[in-house]
């Protein structure tokens, strides 16, 4: 292939990444259409030189040039019928067709650049944001964060899988996954609106993206999302407390208002977050998490008889979130049962295997239990997650499922 047609390529390239970027969010994302900062985009290989391909390749990226997508995707197209293992093709072929909204067939071929290259996380975000565009969202909150967890070089890219698997993760059901996801932002300093309407749905659990917010609850959500996105810095600041409280204030009776404001106080006051805990389950008596909160605080002042009822409920109500099985599990343990505390720390680790606290919690069980095999089993396995022969720390530990206080008080 010439130099030139290497060289257009390129510049075909990045453009796509650019419009890609902007194009791939589900709501609008912040910032990206002013970056100006090129992407890197790393070629595993120059298209081979068979007789024909050259020629392809130089039309391909004519045609693109000129604005003629269809012809450039037919040339694109049949080069890679002639080498199908043409990296720098397929990436073209995948770029052009997300830019045309051909979501499915970019897909595609992102798949196959994937299984070519399968810790490359760059791709692999790119399939997910694909699968976002096509609803198959499950599918693509998977992709998104995968691709993050291996790295993704283009700053654009990465920005919008990172926003857009918050807002996925937060729509699917996981406020706190989502919470996580984006608290990067945050740290960043990135302020910017819809990053703190993000934090708003996050923080009062609105399964919503920040498009679908209802006009009439968005002042209740931008409030909501300044103590979330203070929350997430880790800086508690004047704003931050002010939004939380003008936020109880008015709309002391819609639900996850005062459990939000709970967690905002829990750092630097125990006793009035959970005050905040006991006020959400007046407005809704099924809070889960709130109960969980309780449930916890209660076991720190060593009140295991109060905390139980707490964490039993919260267990029925959410069978499959670890944390529950962990409150009840460490209350259990406090009041002698350890049986069924076992089997209760057993359920947690068996939900998220990966989670190296509640390998410690279930090894602790273990010891109760006299299981010692066991408890250094998991032990091992706490060390082998976690990186490090250290102790935790109380948060590390303890399972909290709810927003946590991004490090103020914890791992």
């Amino acid at each position: 292939m010439s130099r030139s047609t290497r060289h257009r390529l390129g510049r075909l390239l990045n453009a796509s990444f650019l419009t890609l970027a902007v194009h791939a969010a589900l709501v609008p994302t912040p910032g990206l259409a002013a970056l100006a900062e090129k992407p890197t985009v790393e070629v595993a290989r120059k298209a081979p030189a068979v007789s024909g391909l050259d020629h392809l390749a130089e039309e391909a990226a004519k045609a693109q040039a000129a604005g003629h997508l269809v012809e450039a995707v037919g040339h694109y197209e049949a080069a890679l019928r002639l080498r199908p293992s043409w990296i720098e093709g397929r990436w073209a072929l995948a770029m052009l067709l997300y830019d045309m909204n051909r979501y499915e067939q970019a897909r595609g071929h992102f798949e196959a650049l994937v299984k070519a290259r399968p810790n490359d996380g760059t791709a692999l975000a790119l399939k997910g944001l694909c699968e976002a565009m096509l609803k198959d969202e499950q599918r693509a909150v998977g992709d998104l964060r995968r691709g993050i967890r291996l790295g993704i070089a283009s700053p654009q890219v990465k920005s919008t899988a990172t926003f857009q698997a918050a807002i996925l993760t937060n729509k699917l059901g996981d406020p706190e996954g989502a919470f996580e996801t984006l608290r990067q932002s945050a740290v960043d300093g990135d302020d910017r609106p819809t990053v703190i309407e993000t934090f708003g749905l996050i923080t009062l659990r609105l399964p919503l993206a920040p498009a679908d917010i209802p006009a009439d609850r968005r002042e209740m959500v931008l409030l909501a999302g300044r103590a979330g996105y203070d929350m997430a810095r880790a800086r508690p600041s004047a704003n931050g407390r002010l939004a939380i409280d003008e936020l109880a204030s008015r709309y002391p009776a819609e639900p996850s208002v005062h459990y939000a404001r709970g967690m905002y106080l829990l750092p630097d006051d125990p006793a009035a977050a959970v005050e905040e805990f006991r006020r959400e389950l007046a407005v809704s008596p099924d809070h889960h998490v709130a109960m969980i909160q309780i449930a916890l605080a209660e076991l720190k002042q060593g009140h295991a008889d109060v905390a139980l009822p707490f964490a039993e409920k919260a267990a029925s109500l959410a069978p499959k979130m670890p944390a529950a099985h962990v409150a009840l599990g460490r209350a259990l343990l406090a009041l002698g049962q350890v049986e069924r505390a076992v089997q209760e720390m057993e359920a947690a680790a068996k939900l998220a295997p990966e989670i190296p606290r509640l390998r410690y919690s279930l090894a602790e069980a273990y010891d109760r239990a006299g299981r010692k095999d066991d408890a250094a089993r998991e032990r091992s396995e706490f060390v082998k997650l976690r990186g490090t022969t250290g102790e935790p720390t109380d948060a590390a530990i303890e399972g909290v499922p709810s927003l946590p206080p991004a490090g103020r008080s914890g791992e």
